[in-house]
């Protein structure tokens, strides 16, 4: 299935693309350095994501564009990468008018393509104290292991090998990252507020597949 092409990111709102964007399924291509754990093909349907407006007091370009969020403030298309807690990757679609600073948090991929590879790269992270919690492993032979590798913001980043650093600001139409679809159809959306707000968390700005096992909370 061929990938969405720029017009798709530019023609649409950002709450209007968050619940578009379910059942397509985000891909990447990582090239990789020899090492085992960057180079493959991992995918995965995305059943949950979030929007942030500009008017947003949640939204990470809600007061000025700073060095941090200055990717959301590009045109359409474009992906915007944020570290937390120092560690945790996030991923994030730019959407709106170039200028404006308004993005969608993809935070539950269902794991379609590389799942090996993911359970590894997860596996890694554990072994090297980069998970919260370092005893745990994944076996993606298993319903619950692979149902954990994506079903979370940060976990996905890791499985999927995304990293601020490489792709932060990167386009989804000529980078190694991409999304394509829909893949999965006639399903039941779920909207709901966002997790973890201090502000703005009485908003309706997240959306899920209802009873994806995928979905981070429900």
């Amino acid at each position: 299935m061929p990938k969405l092409p720029l017009d798709f990111y530019q023609s649409h709102d950002t709450l209007t693309l968050a619940q578009l964007l379910l059942g397509c399924e985000l891909v990447h291509e990582s090239r990789g350095n020899g090492d085992g754990l960057s180079e493959g093909i991992t995918a995965g349907i995305i059943v949950e994501a979030e929007g942030y407006l500009t008017d947003d007091p949640a939204c990470h370009a809600y007061r000025r564009k700073t060095p941090r969020n200055a990717a959301m403030f590009g045109p359409a298309g474009l992906l915007y990468v944020y570290q937390i807690y120092n560690h945790y990757n996030c991923i994030n679609i730019v959407t709106g008018p170039e200028g404006v600073g308004e993005a969608i948090l993809i935070r539950a991929l269902e794991p379609t393509e590389g799942i090996e590879l993911m359970a590894l790269r997860r596996n890694e992270a554990f072994k090297t104290g980069f998970e919260r919690y370092r005893n745990n492993t994944i076996d993606p032979t298993t319903a619950d292991g692979q149902r954990n590798l994506t079903n979370g913001p940060g976990k996905l980043t890791i499985a999927m090998g995304i990293s601020k650093k490489e792709h932060n600001s990167s386009s989804l139409t000529t980078g190694t990252i991409f999304i394509r679809g829909p893949v999965l159809h006639d399903f039941d959306m779920v909207t709901t507020t966002r997790i973890g707000l201090t502000q703005g968390a009485d908003l309706p700005y997240r959306y899920y597949i209802k009873g994806n096992k995928y979905v981070s909370k429900k």
